[in-house]
């Protein structure tokens, strides 16, 4: 099979796509024909190797995974033994954190990962962009008790966690204020009730206090929101923050008063995924794409992402279909 390798960290020209052997379903798992995969946040980390303390988990001093890509849509091919829930034939989608390895024409998952069918009318490249974001969203929804009728800012709301976030805080029954660089018609379409025309780490005081502030991008920090929030308002950033701040105010929050800092750690788990394939059934959700690139161009899709220029998701096309 075709995959997207790479076997030191570093820039995106560290990628290579090259053949190499196609994967065996073990017990309890799907081999899955990908049809679509995406380069995202985390991809881009992993092939970096950076901040360096990643490396601990990744492998030193070379990555032990070489094939990086953690969300994927395609069609089940062949089923290990015990495998129930899937068959041949079924299109599924999912997100494979940690293991890794949606970047190739194969990949194979065990049946009670974070792997659902993808909803009839819904197309393999939307689902393959449908779970790193939106994972992302509901975990800053859960950190910061969010409910309906709150009043929320989402910075940097034209990105993959930005976009999702906008969406299903919608769907919650949340009033959103975006904030974003450029594109705000974008935002808007997403559902969001206004929109501030300011990067993350320029949003001003207008006097607007907000119950919660989530920061999409991790440009901002809590000093900066902290005039933005209710009395008891929230901060939960995707990002550590300087000297990762965000994890060390995090866990004062239980003894502080007032406005306080929470950190998401998000759930992989097949009740997330099967909540988000509600979500793209009924059209509450649809992942936001910028571009699409196919699999032999990877290096230019990570190129385009780090250049800090996309709205939403790129997806790599992997396999036709």
């Amino acid at each position: 099979m075709r995959a997207a390798v790479r076997r030191r960290y570093g820039p995106p020209e560290t990628v290579r796509v090259e053949d190499v052997p196609d994967p065996e379903p073990g017990a309890g798992e799907l081999l899955v024909r990908v049809h679509a995969s995406t380069v995202n946040r985390t991809d881009c980390a992993c092939r970096s190797g950076t901040p360096s303390f990643m490396r601990l988990g990744l492998g030193l001093p070379h990555p032990r995974i070489t094939v990086l890509g953690t969300e994927f849509a395609g069609v089940v091919d062949r089923t290990g033994p015990g495998v129930t829930r899937f068959a041949p034939g079924d299109r599924v989608f999912g997100y494979v954190e940690g293991r890794f390895g949606a970047h190739a024409e194969f990949l194979t998952v065990p049946e009670d990962a974070s792997v659902a069918p993808v909803p009839d009318g819904v197309d393999l490249a939307a689902a393959a962009a449908a779970t790193e974001g939106a994972h992302y969203a509901l975990a800053f929804a859960r950190v910061a008790r969010i409910r309906a009728g709150q009043h929320v800012l989402v910075l940097g709301a034209t990105g993959g966690i930005g976009s999702a976030a906008v969406q299903l805080l919608k769907a919650g029954g949340v009033r959103v204020t975006a904030a974003a660089r450029e594109h705000p018609d974008v935002v808007l379409a997403l559902g969001a009730d206004d929109v501030i025309e300011a990067a993350a780490e320029d949003v001003p005081d207008d006097g607007r206090r907000y119950d919660a502030v989530l920061d999409a991008v991790g440009k901002s920090t809590f000093g900066r929101v902290r005039p933005l929030l209710q009395p008891s308002g929230v901060y939960v950033s995707s990002e550590l923050g300087p000297k990762a701040q965000n994890i060390g105010l995090a866990l004062l929050w239980p003894v502080m008063r007032g406005r306080h800092v929470r950190f998401p750690f998000p759930l992989h788990d097949q009740a997330m995924i099967r909540h988000l394939a509600d979500l793209l059934a009924d059209g509450r959700f649809r992942p936001l794409i910028d571009r699409r690139y196919p699999l032999e161009e990877v290096v230019e899709a990570y190129r385009y992402v780090e250049s800090g220029r996309k709205t939403g998701n790129v997806v790599l096309d992997v396999g036709a279909g």
